[in-house]
Parts: structure tokens; sequence; C-alpha cells
């Protein structure tokens, strides 16, 4: 995922903090993290951290970048690890090899296995694991092996927060028609979208494990223009991956339909902006 077609990362850290902090009920429960980043030390390994959006937008943000003693980083490219350290400036966030069903992390070390956005206030320095599964978990190849090592590194009472976002093709036809065109290249991958992951929550591990998970989900919009819809569109791995002549072709159809803006909501016409809707799906699974 490309940095410049991904802005929707920092803006994600808000809406999960109010989860934190109990202002979000999550079915017939609210969220009791009692989560408060400016009473803690945080020391978080994160688990497919990627190129590393979401921890700079995490190290960037001021309720959270003052709490967070250290911050390790797992993610099994070689590559993106290489982009990660590229980008890094913490001195407190490093990045070593690992996966989510061998993180290297000690048992019980964590009270916060972090699967995209979040943070918690116990009495004492709280450990978290950032694992970004926003934009990774739902590409794990063996869910009962990961919820079991995220059991195996949780202290008790410990949690599992797992977050995604994407566009939102209910509020605007321009956005449906924009997944249509471009999810018909899918080629059977495990998409977040068709909900596979949920898997997971019925595996002998998780079941062992893990309370019944909770879910919230959260519908915003953020500022764009046709190119940037265009070129993010472009950027996912499916499309990426296209023969040139085929791609030009997925581009030149983005494009009618972006010229013909099915429920577009202009923030600046002048300067070419309308609103892109998205959706911030939250779910948190506590250790038994």
């Amino acid at each position: 995922m490309c940095y410049k077609c991904s802005p929707f990362l920092p803006s994600a850290i808000p809406r999960f903090h109010q989860v934190c902090h109990n202002k979000v009920p999550l079915g017939h429960r609210r969220v009791r993290l009692q989560l408060n980043p400016r009473m803690i030390q945080l020391k978080p390994p994160r688990i497919g951290a990627g190129t590393g959006l979401f921890t700079r937008a995490l190290l960037a943000h001021s309720d959270w970048s003052s709490s967070i003693a250290r911050l390790r980083a797992v993610e099994p490219s070689e590559g993106m690890r290489r982009v990660w350290t590229e980008k890094n400036t913490e001195e407190k966030a490093t990045i070593e090899d690992g996966t989510f069903e061998s993180t290297a992390i000690p048992d019980g070390w964590a009270d916060l296995v972090f699967v995209a956005q979040v943070n918690s206030t116990w009495g004492h320095a709280l450990r978290l694991i950032l694992s970004p599964v926003v934009q990774a978990f739902h590409w794990c190849p063996d869910y009962d092996k990961a919820c079991a090592e995220f059991a195996r590194i949780l202290k008790k009472d410990g949690a599992v927060v797992f977050i995604w976002n994407l566009e939102d093709r209910d509020q605007a036809g321009w956005v449906a028609q924009l997944r249509e065109r471009i999810e018909r290249h899918e080629q059977g991958t495990p998409q977040f979208r068709l909900d596979l992951w949920r898997q997971a929550f019925f595996t002998p591990s998780y079941l062992q494990n893990f309370q019944e998970p909770e879910e919230k989900v959260w519908e915003y919009h953020i500022a764009t223009t046709e190119r940037i819809a265009i070129d993010r569109a472009l950027s996912k791995s499916y499309i990426s991956v296209l023969p040139p002549k085929e791609k030009e072709k997925v581009g030149s159809d983005l494009e009618t339909i972006l010229a013909r803006g099915d429920d577009r909501v202009w923030m600046d016409k002048s300067q070419g902006t309308f609103e892109y809707p998205y959706k911030t799906f939250v779910v948190v699974s506590r250790k038994k």
C-alpha cells in the first residue's frame, strides 16, 4: 500500500481512541479496557507491520507518542522491513522478522495485541503488541495458530484489537462502481470484505482462550480528488499485478466512473476535492 494513497491511517487513531475511553458501545457491552495513553509507558511490538504507516501515525499522535517507551515491530517481508527502517525516525521503535503464528515475543509479555490501533491503562507499565491486521490479518494462513500465538504472548485479562478500513460503497454510487470495477480482479484472494477472517473466532485456540468478540463500525470520510481516488484503486495489490494493457483499461474505466461522479459530495469544487466515504471496523477480543 503506498503512503500517499493511505490518508485514512492517521485519522483512524482518534476513532479507536473513543473506544479506549469507553465512549463507544460494542454490541450489548462496552469496551472496558480503561485505556488512557497518557497514564502509561507502552512497550509494544507490532505484528505484520508492513512499511510502518500505522506505526508512524501512532508515534506521531499526541495522545500516544509520549506513552510509548519502546515499540517492536514484527514483519515477515524483508522488503517491507527495509522500507520501515528507512522511514522510521524513532529510536524507540525497531523491527524484526516474524509472523502472526510466530512472533518471538516472550510468554505473557503483552497486555494488548494491537491488530491495528489501540491503547490501554492498567496500573502498571503497559506492554502493547501492535499488529496491523487492518490490512494483514485476513491474509493469515492459519487463524488457529495465530490465535494461539496471541494467547501465548498476552497477559491474563489482555485483549486483541482488530481494525480495518474499507471504502464505503453504501454512501456513494461512484464508490460502489469503483469497487465493482476493481474487485472483479481479486482472483479468489482472501480480501477483508469477504469476512473469511471471521473463521478465526471459531477456531479451537480462540474458543479456548478468548471471550466472544465485540464489534463496532464507524462511518467517516476523507478528502480526495479524482486522481487520488484512481491512484488508490490502482495501488490495490490485485490491480498492480495486472498486465499493462489490462491495468490501463481499468484506469480508463475508473476515470469514466469518477468523471460521472454519482452521489459525489463536493468539499471544494474549485480545488477538485470531494468526500471519499469510509468505514472503520473494530473488533475487540478479550483473553479469558
